[in-house]
């Protein structure tokens, strides 16, 4: 016993409390899913999440007349479910992203080492408050939006840019990545 309570009691609710964390995090990320149009994700993820829930809401409603802490572990799991879905989808970063980037000062020289960074850049002419720029546009993986916004603020600080995501993107030309390991040793020029 622990603070007079059965460790059988502390188990199922840790236990109810990990499978609340894993369905509601497998929810955000259906969610998530859902409006960037993956359907075949969403339907797994779904299928999942409903799996899970049923088995932890039929343990929680069976005992919770008598156990009332089964409702703690389980709200506890549905709050941390949200925060670690969250998490998991910003780490996975699945999807692409345009970035607009502008500046006044340095737009070309932006340009040029996005492109030697291996993106597909264009670069259009446009009119702005002060008087001419240059707009630097790209399409690529969320996962290389930092490494690019990187080169943008070490080439430019105040350099304006927005990234938004894209919901379809026929092709995107990442940061060149060099072969390593054994694809290293193969790579035939």
């Amino acid at each position: 016993m622990f603070w007079g309570i059965e460790w059988s009691v502390w188990l199922l609710g840790l236990g109810i409390f990990v499978a609340r964390v894993a369905d509601v995090s497998a929810g955000t990320m259906r969610t998530i899913a859902i409006v960037s149009g993956r359907t075949l994700t969403a339907f797994f993820l779904g299928l999942i999440e409903i799996s899970v829930w049923l088995v932890v809401i039929s343990a929680v409603i069976t005992q919770i007349a008598d156990e009332p802490l089964l409702g703690v572990f389980y709200a506890l799991g549905f709050s941390v479910g949200n925060v670690a879905g969250i998490k998991l989808e910003k780490r996975l970063a699945l999807g692409h992203v345009i970035i607009h980037a502008i500046s006044p000062r340095s737009s070309l020289a932006m340009a040029q080492a996005l492109r030697d960074a291996g993106y597909a850049v264009t670069t259009f002419t446009g009119q702005g408050k002060d008087g001419p720029v240059i707009e630097v546009l790209l399409a690529c993986r969320r996962k290389d939006a930092q490494k690019a916004t990187d080169i943008i603020t070490s080439l430019d600080p105040d350099a304006f840019y927005v990234t938004e995501q894209a919901s379809h993107v026929s092709k995107v030309y990442g940061p060149l990545v060099p072969p390593t390991g054994w694809r290293a040793v193969l790579k035939k020029k």
